[in-house]
């Protein structure tokens, strides 16, 4: 196209295309604009001259998925820079660079832009290529051939009413299905031809992609369509994962699949008109139902884009660009279906149980319907799986009049409760069997289930540690009984060696290559890993073991599996209801139990969901279903073992055809063996439940499912942290099997929470499973198993937490012979001690302060708060704000309440804190609620336990951090800094200080050393190494007490916060990121006790939905609508003695003895702006008066030359960052003394100096240079310095031509004029960003100089030599002779004495290079103030003023003339001496030559003529 190119940008995202705005004549246009929002594979296209009338030249493009983008940090690729290529020009390469940002979010969210980084860093272009981790930046062009062979079990379609009409008039019985394959890869797509009327289409055709590798687009789109003329209709989706059919590797392989059947899913196979699940079909969400299975194969060629016919072997076709190419492929259908041998499987399942079922379908006859591929008998219709013959080698004969029998019979449901049903199956239980055949690959499903059982064992390791690596002592188990597998990571090396012998397909060796080569380096990694693990270690190694996990999962997602998937539909008056799916690797069954399906052979609890969307958002959290279910599945030949799961105790019941024969499987099972049990289900406590009301609370119950039984438990109004502490029995519990089974693996519980409202049904809020623990009758009801442990269990609401459950749960067996009485049969253990009977009898005592900052609720400011805090069942209301503008603060500020908390703490109950106001009529609204989950750290420890002072126990309040050392407390009036009072700002370690008795700025932290660093210092030693000058070097270190300004504090300040904590966020809290920060007043708790000053005033955020303070939920709690500012204490009555005996104790505060009052006071507010966005010394302070605290809101506005920004006093609902700005505020009470003047704090006036640099002479300096005539080294040494900074302003001293020894001599002097902050130690440089700012920038630089030695070219660059770099604030003393230079000296600086030109002033000596080379400087460095140098001038080099001597060079200009025969010498013997020779040589090949010429006619002559 040429550089004088008009560019455009195109972005297509799925059907949709943007463009950007023309730029004309640029090869580098610049746009900063917003392309399209679209959930689609992306393709960037750059176009030259596009317009109304042509379409433009694709200059290049640039293709990527939209799930690469999403896996990045931030969902986003920001300022990175895509290679752009041209598809249909292979062999040209890159054809330029487009730099974008691209970022995946949701509806209504914002982009969250990173810190802008250095435009510099941001132009190179090759350290910011937009490409995920682990690409490489120059990727090759390749091809991907996918294959396409055949069809099968393609489903009746009705998209062809004319061909119905054709049917029904003339009776000609077609096919009603004309299908192809349709493949898209990387924004390209490919189809094949269309067969007419086949469920059974062949193809034998291959579409070929072409696109770089690895491509950044990881999934192929394989999709079956039905053709018709009006609109075509998807059968199937597939999606290949490329990342699961290849090795990136040392010992990797590309991209391979097959051949292999892939099987599709989609909606139900029935006929309908309209297809209310089509988009299942689509491949959006799971199938639910089989529609089709396809045939193909997968490879990928890398290109040599060196050979020029690389483009002619794939034309590419517009608009789509995609080549497809048909070649005959008919011998390989045939090897395949050699390769894939033909086997019968069996599927047996049997219906143990089917309860929970929705009394929303009705009371019609409910049966179940089990499928396997496309086998249903007469419901799903259609054609049916070819059998071929006699493929049973051992029962063939029994076979031949088994037919598959594929759902149960219908049965009546009966009631369970209000919202469930359950079908009477008791004692004779359903079976289904069906026969299919398939391509015998379980050997790939076998690999499969050994990964998931390491992945399952492996999960089991660590399954009760929490978050960190600690035992959960809420579940009585500690860490040692944690480890329930101490091998679980060496299991991930311990796999059967057994392998059967099967074909060999390239597909299969590589799967097989790629599970092998992970798995053994995953074995050495965790052999590694478990001789590291620690108590202590435990957490840091989760990490990897998690890593583990993730992998396994991955490999055990087969990709190439044949056996389609099993599908289990609950059918009422013969429409399907709600279905369940289950893979058939889980139940496909193996002589070895490593490679045998996780549930294959045993009972499944399995709940049936809704289809498509219906399954979604609330109507899907409704259990449609739940069924124990067991299920078999493997090969004919092997089902004599098919029952070896099913519990004892039954008796088969056969068709009449198969009564005598005894591998034929049962239609029914009739249990003769019966236990009967009692449950008794100990509901304790809920915590954090969902707000179901429009109060923000709830009025739970929970209900407890177990078989065919339910019962509820009260009902608690108005909470959402119930404790029930309630006992359920279930009686009369009928179990089939035999009793040691049970007690192994008895039936799960169910436990729904409800919300009870006084008009409708029950809401919803979550669901939680438990397993009981079981006792037999022949066993004793003592410890350690019973009575049960309380256990908390999750509580779910869709794929979402929704709380926690605390309760026990036991199954104990009656006795046979008290079975009859089972009304009055009791049991051991029934009068299980209820928890709230041994609490002990505790107060809360509540300190309420006030309210802060309080949103409009519905529109309407908030005039009434209250706050209403709630725990166990127990609670109190605060005073009511009268009027909240006036006065947000509460007039009654202690209350108390008795509840009943159990001895151990983490059963203790969470704290509900709600907010509402109360309007007119007796009508209140609910304004907030927040959820404090732990009380841990509220209740009262006496002091010689917990010996922490006021300050340090006030961040831990807040924070939940851990006990630091900290300064003393602030003396009274004091206000505390805003890192301790910001409950998201506050860290682990706080500073503050006592007042300083001058006006000034009282609370900044101060750089403070401690006793022991002081005398620390004094025993310092003296530097040594360096001579006599030891001890005045170590004297010069001392600080100058004139440059002790108030910034000098300052910074020392910042330094000690970063040495003491460099990892906390202490040193970030000083400078508020620019989006809300909360200024609020701690009232001063009196001296009533040691440890009362424990319970200050703390912020409790308040939400308009409930939150927790629990950690990974910050973003809610950030999402504030007001503060409640408030302390609690919660301790044990009576009080102890040591506090209720000191003078002046009041019974009335209990532990908040001496609260100061909380009336509005005036203030005088003096606000100090530091910094605002990097900019050191704003020069500003303001003086506000306000009234304390209605006028507790501090907005502060910042508008400079790039943009605006600001920053409050509360949080806002979605803060954007506009930049840092530090601040200090200042509140003065006004009824006492006015304050003195405000602080100077304006930026320190950098000085003028004057730095002279005399460069003497250089020694050794590497000789660079051959002589001409001699070929003596030599060099022509020039030195160069600048300032850092400054390097617009380099100097140079003259040229010292031909040096043989690598000495220069020069007496040239440099002069740099610079500004200078002492007391930062900066270079002040002020200068203009770029040629279009307006204002100068300032920088500060530190204070640098380089000396560089070069090597002069006439006619080429000039050759670095070396170079000397020193900072002026600290460097070595120069030798004083050449000889006593060497590399120690920068090598060994920490043993050497260090000077400083600003207190040394002046200075001489030898320095050497610090480059790899060699060389040495001689330089005398000479530091004037602007006054000095003004008074004293010199010149530069050896100019005038003061001029410096011309250096003695020896004249060797001219060194070949004064000894020529030396340069003969040089010229014939060294460097022309081969070419000499070579010359002679030729010279008397020629004269030989010549002579032959000139003698052979003469002599030829003689010859004839005989002379």
């Amino acid at each position: 196209v040429g550089l004088n190119m008009d560019p455009v940008v195109c972005v297509e995202v799925g059907e949709e295309k943007k463009y950007t705005s023309m730029k004309e004549s640029t090869n580098c246009p610049y746009y900063n604009e917003v392309g399209p929002r679209f959930f689609s594979p992306l393709d960037f296209q750059v176009i030259h001259s596009k317009n109304l009338l042509r379409s433009g030249t694709l200059v290049g493009s640039f293709k990527m998925d939209v799930g690469t983008v999403y896996t990045q940090p931030g969902h986003q690729f920001y300022h990175k820079w895509a290679i752009l290529s041209d598809p249909e020009d292979l062999t040209a390469g890159l054809k330029g660079y487009l730099k974008c940002d691209i970022a995946v979010v949701g509806k209504g969210d914002n982009i969250k832009t990173p810190h802008k980084a250095n435009e510099t860093d941001e132009d190179d272009i090759e350290g910011n290529l937009l490409l995920p981790d682990g690409v490489p930046a120059e990727r090759q062009w390749a091809r991907f051939y996918i294959k396409i062979y055949r069809a099968e079990g393609l489903p009746r379609m009705n998209t062809s009413i004319m061909a119905n009409v054709k049917k029904a008039l003339i009776g000609e019985n077609k096919d009603l299905v004309d299908p192809y394959v349709q493949v898209a890869f990387a924004g390209q797509k490919g189809k094949t031809s269309i067969q007419k009327s086949s469920y059974e289409p062949l193809w034998n055709e291959q579409i070929i992609f072409t696109e770089m590798f690895p491509p950044l687009c990881k999934r192929i789109k394989i999709q079956i369509r039905d053709s018709d003329k009006v609109n075509d209709v998807a059968i199937g989706t597939h999606f290949i994962d490329l990342r699961k059919i290849s090795n990136e590797g040392d010992k990797g392989f590309l991209p391979t699949f097959g051949p292999a059947w892939v099987n599709m899913y989609g909606s139900t196979r029935n006929y309908t008109l309209m297809d209310e699940h089509q988009e299942l079909n689509e491949g959006l969400g799971e199938g639910v139902s089989f529609r089709a299975r396809l045939l193909l194969g997968l490879a990928v060629e890398i290109l040599d884009t060196t050979n020029p016919e690389i483009n002619i072997l794939c034309p590419l076709k517009a608009p789509s660009r995609v080549g497809t190419k048909k070649r005959s492929l008919q011998g390989l259908v045939f090897w395949f279906l050699e390769f894939g041998k033909m086997e019968e499987f069996f599927l047996f399942g049997a219906f143990l149980e089917a309860t929970m079922i929705d009394r929303k379908i009705g009371d019609k006859p409910i049966n179940f319907e089990v499928t396997i591929g496309w086998l249903v008998g007469f419901i799903w219709g259609g054609n049916q799986n070819p059998k071929p013959g006699n493929s049973s080698e051992d029962e063939g004969g029994e076979d031949g009049e088994l037919v598959s029998v594929s759902s149960s019979q219908p049965m009546k449901p009966l009631v369970t409760d209000r919202n469930y049903f359950h079908l009477p199956y008791l004692e004779k239980k359903p079976c289904i069997y069906i026969r299919s055949w398939w391509q015998d690959q379980r050997r790939r499903l076998y690999n499969a289930n050994i990964m998931d059982k390491i992945a399952d064992k492996l999960v089991r390791g660590w399954a009760g540690l929490d978050g960190e690596g600690r035992g959960d002592t809420a579940g009585t188990r500690g860490w040692h009984e944690a480890r329930p597998h101490p091998g679980s990571l060496i299991s991930l090396g311990a796999v059967p060696e057994r392998r059967e012998k099967i074909p060999s397909e390239k597909s299969c060796n590589s799967s097989s290559s790629l599970r092998l080569s992970s798995q053994e380096n995953m074995a050495q990694q965790a052999t590694a890993l478990r001789s590291q693990v620690k108590r202590n270690t435990m957490k840091e190694k989760l990490k990897p073991v998690q890593n583990f996990l993730q992998k396994l999962r991955f490999l055990a997602d087969e990709p190439q599996h044949t056996i389609p998937d099993v599908f289990i539909w609950m059918m009422s008056n013969n429409k399907r209801i709600a279905y369940a799916r289950v893979p058939s690797k889980d139940i496909l069954y193996s002589i070895v139990d490593e490679e045998m399906g996780k549930d294959c052979a045993k009972v499944k609890t399995v709940f049936l969901k809704l289809p498509g969307k219906r399954g979604f958002g609330p109507a899907g959290w409704t259990v449609q279903a739940k069924m124990e279910i067991y299920l078999w599945l493997g090969l004919n030949k092997q089902r004599k073992d098919f029952l070896s799961g099913l519990p004892c105790g039954f008796e088969e019941k056969k068709v009449p055809r198969g009564q005598n024969l005894p591998s034929f499987p049962p239609i029914s099972l009739l249990y003769t063996k019966k236990q009967v049990f009692q449950l008794r289900a100990h509901m304790y406590q809920a915590r954090s439940l969902f707000a179901a009301d429009s109060s923000g609370l709830s009025d739970p119950f929970a209900r407890v499912f177990f078989i065919s039984q339910s019962q509820c438990t009260e009902v608690l109004n108005e909470t959402l942290c119930p404790t029930w502490d309630q006992l359920l029995v279930f009686d009369n519990v009928e179990l089939y099997g035999e009793a040691h089974e049970m007690r192994d693996d008895p039936p799960i519980i169910v436990i729904e929470i409800y919300d009870q409202d006084t008009v409708g049904k029950a809401d919803f809020m979550g669901r939680t499973f438990a397993k009981p623990v079981v006792k037999m009758s022949d066993e004793q009801y003592c410890p350690p198993r019973f009575p049960p442990q309380l256990e908390y269990y999750q509580i779910y609401r869709g794929n979402a937490t929704a709380g926690d459950l605390l309760a026990a749960f036991e199954l104990l067996q009656v006795p046979a012979g008290q079975r009859d009485g089972m009304e009055g049969w009791k049991g051991e253990g029934i009068n299980l001690w209820r928890i709230g009977n041994n609490c002990p009898f505790t107060w809360s005592l509540i300190l309420f302060w006030g309210l802060r900052d309080l949103k409009r609720v519905n529109l309407a400011q908030v005039d009434r708060p209250r706050v209403d805090i709630e725990c166990a069942g127990k609670g109190v209301q605060s005073a009511l704000i009268q009027n909240y503008k006036k006065n947000p603060n509460f007039s009654t500020l202690v209350k108390w309440f008795e509840v009943d908390l159990p001895e151990n703490e983490l059963l203790h109950p969470p704290l509900n804190i709600r907010v509402v106001d109360c309007r007119a009529f007796g009508r209140y609204t609910l304004v907030g609620s927040h959820t404090v989950s732990s009380l841990r750290k509220f209740i009262y420890r006496p002091p010689d336990r917990k010996p922490w002072s006021p300050l340090a126990v006030l961040c831990l309040s807040v924070c939940g951090c851990k006990r630091e050392k900290v300064h003393e407390a602030p003396e009274p009036g004091v206000v505390f800094p805003p890192q301790v009072l910001h409950p998201h700002l506050c860290t682990s370690r706080n500073y503050s200080l006592s007042p300083d008795p001058s006006p000034s700025l009282p609370v900044l932290p101060l750089s403070l050393q401690t006793e022991e660093e002081k005398e620390k210092k004094k025993k310092k030693k003296k530097g040594g190494g360096g001579g006599g000058g030891g001890g005045e070097e170590v004297e010069e270190e001392e600080p100058d007490e004139s440059m002790l300004d108030w910034w000098s504090k300052y910074f020392a300040s910042i330094e000690t916060m970063k040495e003491v904590s460099p990892n906390s966020s202490s040193f970030q809290s000083l400078g508020a990121v620019l989006h809300p920060m909360t200024v609020m007043e701690i009232p001063k708790i009196g001296q009533g006790g040691k440890a009362l000053g424990a319970h200050r005033a703390q912020p409790f955020p308040v939400t308009a939905k409930a939150t927790t303070d629990r950690p990974g939920q910050e973003d809610s709690v950030k999402l504030c609508f007001l503060f409640h500012q408030g302390s609690m204490c919660v301790y044990k009555v009576p009080l102890p003695d040591d506090v209720t005996k000191e003078a002046g104790y009041d019974p009335t505060f209990g532990m908040f003895q001496g609260i100061p009052s909380n009336d509005p006071i005036n203030v005088l507010v003096r606000v100090y702006i530091v910094r605002v966005s990097g900019d050191l010394g704003c020069d500003r302070s303001f003086d506000i008066e306000a009234t304390f605290p209605m006028e507790s809101m501090l907005t502060v506005g910042y508008t400079g030359g790039e943009g605006t920004g600001g920053t409050r006093g509360a949080d806002s609902a979605s803060p954007t960052p506009q930049g840092r700005l530090e601040m200090w505020v200042d509140m003065f009470p006004m009824d006492m003394p006015a304050p003195g003047p405000a602080i100077d704090i304006s930026p320190r006036k950098p000085k003028k100096y004057e730095l002279r640099v005399i460069v003497w002479n250089t020694d050794e300096v590497i000789l660079e240079d051959d002589d001409y005539f001699t070929g003596e080294k030599s060099s022509d040494i020039f030195v160069r310095g600048w300032l850092k900074g400054q390097q617009e302003d380099k100097q140079d001293t003259d040229v010292h031509y031909h040096s043989l020894t690598g000495e220069g001599n020069f007496n040239w002097r440099y002069i740099f004029p610079f500004d200078y902050l002492m007391a930062e130690e900066r270079i002040v440089i002020s200068k203009k960003e770029s040629m279009f700012s307006w204002d100068e920038t300032e920088y500060k630089i530190p204070a640098r100089l380089t000396l560089q030695v070069w090597d002069a070219d006439h006619f080429s660059a000039d050759d670095f030599l070396g170079r000397w770099r020193v900072d002026l604030n600290c460097f070595p003393r120069g030798a004083k002779m050449s000889k006593q230079c060497s590399l120690e000296m920068v090598t060994n600086e920490a043993e050497l004495p260090m000077i400083s030109i600003f207190k040394q002033k002046r200075v001489k000596g030898w320095w050497p290079s610090l480059s790899s080379l060699q060389g040495k400087v001689e330089a005398e460095l000479h530091l004037l103030t602007a006054e000095e140098a003004e008074k004293s001038p010199a010149g530069l080099a050896r100019n005038e003023p003061d001029p410096l001597e011309k250096p003695n060079r020896p004249d060797t200009s001219f060194i070949w003339f004064l000894n020529p025969l030396k340069s003969i010498k040089y010229l014939i013997c060294t460097r022309y001496k081969w070419l000499i020779i070579k010359i002679v040589l030729a010279l008397l090949l020629i004269i030989m030559v010549a002579l032959f010429l000139y003698s052979m006619p003469g002599y030829m002559v003689k010859k004839l003529l005989g002379a």
